[in-house]
């Protein structure tokens, strides 16, 4: 592992597939040009708006943004992750998929997001996520780059679950990715606080793609999309507009805290 700068994209993404990959591709050029070798996009990168819509068109929104996804990591020399854009099952429902890719365009892995956000919430905002998605059944994986670290992926609501980032550490996972499309209500109380604690928990960078501001009806995120180091500081924060979040991810710093707290040597269970 080598010490590279990264950077967690935060988007507006609309009911829009062209105008999502469009949006995409300005932020992803903009991450190269300030130097980042992984970048990642959010949750819904591709597509955000109503279930019913989202679950006729998967097929077209899963084929155009894989090819998607190849085509800009092999142009820029990159590994980029899209976050979570909708594949279909046999089930009518579709799977949230979270998709690394490495510089070649190559798929390095892949998810299935395991935890789905139905939830009700006191601003009378519902989500039914299972409604029209088919959990995932097995752990994320860990892709292990010789320079950029372990990657372990995670989406959204899975940040809610340690014992989901305590497996891949295990794995030896040592930046976690966490892309969301976090809402606007929760966001301002937890966003910041659960990345913290995955981070300080597990001695890892965590890397927050996000979503922003008004996607459609009432559909609105909190953005925030951070970098985070294992000691738990805020090394990058993408405020509440579209950008990126930029940081360095220090194989040094990670062996310092590692050591100066080494509770994963210090586990019971």
């Amino acid at each position: 592992m080598k010490s590279y700068l990264a950077a967690a994209v935060q988007m507006t993404s609309l009911p829009d597939l062209t105008k999502n990959l469009a949006q995409a591709e300005e932020l992803i050029e903009l991450g190269v040009r300030r130097g980042a070798e992984l970048i990642g996009l959010p949750e819904n990168f591709s597509f955000l708006g109503d279930d019913t819509v989202k679950v006729a068109q998967a097929t077209e929104i899963a084929s155009q943004t894989e090819q998607f996804l190849r085509r800009m990591a092999q142009r820029f020399q990159i590994t980029l992750l899209g976050g979570g854009y909708p594949v279909p099952t046999a089930t009518g429902k579709v799977y949230n998929t979270a998709l690394l890719v490495g510089p070649n365009g190559q798929e390095l892995a892949r998810y299935q997001k395991v935890h789905l956000f139905d939830v009700d919430l006191p601003d009378g905002n519902i989500y039914h996520e299972s409604g029209t998605v088919l959990a995932g059944s097995t752990l994320p994986p860990v892709y292990a780059s010789p320079t950029l670290g372990n990657i372990g992926l995670s989406v959204c609501y899975d940040v809610r679950f340690p014992e989901l980032y305590r497996a891949l550490v295990k794995a030896g996972a040592n930046v976690l990715f966490v892309p969301a499309a976090f809402t606007a209500f929760t966001g301002k109380d937890h966003w910041q606080v659960l990345l913290q604690a995955r981070a300080i928990e597990n001695t890892a960078y965590v890397l927050a793609p996000a979503q922003t501001g008004q996607h459609y009806a009432r559909r609105q995120t909190h953005g925030h999309a951070m970098i985070v180091d294992p000691w738990g500081t805020i090394l990058a924060d993408a405020g509440d507009r579209p950008g990126l979040a930029v940081a360095a991810i220090e194989p040094l710093r990670l062996e310092q805290v590692r050591q100066q707290m080494p509770c994963l040597q210090h586990r019971v269970f």
